[in-house]
């Protein structure tokens, strides 16, 4: 389970005394927490996968806050979070990969766009983010 191996590095951080680490790590398992109390039993490895994409997408946005603010420190801070936030994600697929994926799975031109994304989304879900998957669909309808 993805929470244990949270855990682990939590405490390896701790360790190390890495405060980022520990500050990443502790929000990480406190949104993990979060879901499986909601949820009311434990997560599926894809509900992991969507809790930790959902952190990776806020800390996008934060960090084109820093860009814009040019707040060096925070575009730092922001950068080292996403980089151990996506060591729990899966490897991110390539646009080519993804268009191999969505062709396969009988993404065609002239498709409707919101068909092509109920299917898109549940096959590629944490395999890359909602943004390139949108991107890819519209080249191929």
């Amino acid at each position: 389970m993805m929470k244990q191996a949270v855990f682990e590095q939590l405490k390896q951080a701790m360790k190390e005394k890495d405060a980022v680490a520990k500050w990443v790590l502790t929000l990480l398992k406190s949104a993990l927490d979060q879901a499986e109390k909601e949820k009311g039993s434990e997560l599926s490895h894809e509900e992991e996968i969507a809790v930790v994409n959902r952190e990776v997408k806020q800390t996008h946005q934060a960090l084109e806050g820093a860009k814009q603010a040019g707040r060096e420190d925070l575009i730092e801070k922001e950068n080292r979070k996403l980089e151990i936030l996506q060591s729990f994600l899966p490897k991110q697929l390539s646009e080519v990969e993804i268009a191999d994926a969505l062709v396969k799975a009988g993404i065609t031109k002239g498709m409707n766009m919101g068909e092509a994304m109920k299917i898109a989304k549940p096959l590629l879900a944490g395999k890359a983010d909602g943004a390139t998957i949108a991107k890819v669909v519209k080249s191929l309808i």
